[in-house]
């Protein structure tokens, strides 16, 4: 016989028990609805076991709030009913675990989940009037294995009235709580910025919830810079920000916080510093090959500058792989090292004389910004004037001079292939081939 409760006769059945919170007397089930099988999530409050009925203001709070949202980032509220021990309260199931069981994201999923949970507190904060959570932490989102991100538990919800009586109880968690929150101070909604941000230091350094409060120092401030080396300056800061005792030195609300945190990247990114942009070449001589270098350098001794070279392409040119081309090449085409002088050729011997070639290089790198683009101009060598008309004058004055003088034909050939080879080698100089 199973232990669990009862609630067919409400449409219910409990499948297995998925949490179970002795101070509050809440434990969460996951069930069935029996008419179309859907999985749920029952909360059943026992306030009649517990002896402690205040929290039945949080059940009525999180049902009022939960009515009136919807929103792909929060579990939609179904169905709530009355029990012989207390109440509880139907959602949508999503099969997904909390941040407070230890996985291992990768930087750009930390951010994706900063992004989507700045998503649905703007959410709430557009609403009218504005609603604040009030218990942003670990616990309170799910993540799955597809990544998508929800905001559970709004118990603590507060909608509108944002001004909190000095003789209210601070309710919410210690170590994600603002300092206006712990203080019973009017609340902004820039409150629970504060949490997430508080939820994303834990994430990010592996701290514990019930071990957040010992990162604070004696300032207030959420001392974890030094936990994260490799975070680069510009996301710490944003974190610092969301983080900062002052409700006006943070953001001002969800909104701003994801705006400022959209263009940041999470790890700290090599510094690509180059010597110079352009290129120019000027070949003096028929067929020469022009090198040129420019100076790689990245001042961040924490991180390894890795880049490769690519010709973008151009209408004249055939098409060619990014790695290869007709007439440019590099050395190396690729590199990861912080110091390196990238050779730069161009093979004149394969363009006409006398002309102007303007290409751009592409070098793609791990620095910010990724791509980086350089021109350059190819000024190619002159084809040489009496070499270029001396074999047909030579042709001519044959021809001529053979119609009058009793040259015998043997010498004619021997003269015309002579003409003709002067002429390959004046277009070979030419045109290249």
């Amino acid at each position: 016989m199973s232990d669990f409760p009862d609630f067919t006769s409400y449409g219910f059945t409990v499948v297995r028990e998925l949490g179970y919170n002795h101070n509050g007397g809440r434990v969460t089930y996951l069930g069935k609805q029996i008419d179309s099988q859907e999985e749920v999530v029952i909360k059943q409050f026992q306030f009649a076991r517990s002896q402690d009925w205040r929290g039945f203001k949080a059940y009525e709070r999180e049902i009022q709030v939960l009515q009136g949202l919807n929103h792909p980032g929060i579990p939609r509220y179904l169905n709530s009913f009355e029990t012989s021990s207390g109440f509880c309260m139907v959602q949508e199931y999503k099969n997904a675990q909390t941040l407070a069981v230890r996985r291992s994201f990768a930087p750009d999923e930390i951010k994706q989940i900063a992004i989507d949970i700045l998503e649905i507190l703007g959410y709430l904060q557009s609403r009218i009037p504005p609603i604040i959570h009030r218990d942003i932490k670990p616990e309170n989102i799910l993540v799955d294995l597809e990544m998508n991100v929800y905001l559970i538990d709004f118990g603590l919800a507060r909608i509108g009235d944002l001004e909190v009586a000095m003789s209210s109880v601070a309710l919410g968690t210690l170590g994600f709580m603002a300092p206006e929150q712990i203080y019973s101070r009017q609340l902004t909604e820039a409150t629970d910025l504060y949490s997430l941000g508080a939820t994303l230091i834990g994430l990010l350094t592996g701290t514990k919830s019930t071990a957040m409060d010992t990162l604070i120092d004696e300032d207030g401030r959420i001392a974890f810079q030094h936990l994260v080396p490799k975070l680069s300056l510009r996301f710490i800061e944003w974190l610092a920000k969301m983080v900062h005792p002052k409700v006006k030195e943070r953001f001002q609300n969800a909104e701003a916080a994801l705006e400022a945190l959209k263009p940041v990247y999470i790890i700290r990114l090599p510094e690509l510093k180059v010597n110079q942009s352009s290129l120019q070449f000027n070949a003096t001589e028929l067929g020469a090959r022009l090198t040129q270098a420019i100076a790689l350098s990245n001042s961040i001794s924490e991180t390894v500058l890795e880049g490769r070279w690519e010709v973008a392409s151009h209408e004249s040119d055939p098409p060619h792989t990014p790695e290869i081309h007709a007439w440019i090449s590099f050395k190396p085409e690729s590199f990861a090292t912080n110091h390196l002088d990238c050779r730069i050729t161009v093979d004149t011997k394969k363009l006409m004389a006398g002309k102007v070639y303007q290409r751009q290089l592409k070098l793609y790198t791990n620095s910010h910004p990724e791509i980086r683009i350089f021109d350059i101009e190819v000024q190619t060598a002159n084809l040489p004037i009496k070499g270029k008309q001396l074999p047909f004058l030579w042709l001519l004055l044959l021809i001529a001079t053979s119609s009058i003088l009793p040259i015998e034909i043997s010498y004619i050939h021997k003269a015309y292939e002579i003409m003709s080879q002067k002429i390959l080698e004046v277009w070979y100089h030419s045109y290249g081939f």
